[in-house]
């Protein structure tokens, strides 16, 4: 009788830890980009007929630089701080 207590208690024991294992979709999930808002400085930039242009620095970063129509070269938040500076609106 305490063998098959034992056995039974063993068996649920083990099903219990086997249902608390994350699935391979989890893993599927947390390395799968995720697609999100677009950069508020970048849309600013072509809405003002810009076109922007992703730069890496030296230390791998990246930096968006908006190459406006009359020629000027301006990093794309510098550019959406200046037009929006707060107290401006």
């Amino acid at each position: 009788m305490k063998s098959i207590v034992l056995c039974t208690s063993a068996l649920l024991l083990s099903a219990a830890a086997a249902g608390c294992a994350p699935k391979d979709d989890a893993k599927t999930e947390a390395t799968q980009p995720r697609v999100g808002m677009a950069n508020p400085a970048s849309e600013h930039c072509v809405k003002k007929g810009g076109k922007v242009e992703i730069k890496k620095n030296s230390e791998g970063g990246e930096y968006g630089i908006c190459h406006l129509a009359d020629g000027t070269q301006i990093e794309e938040w510098e550019l959406f701080r200046r037009d929006n500076a707060a107290g401006t609106k």
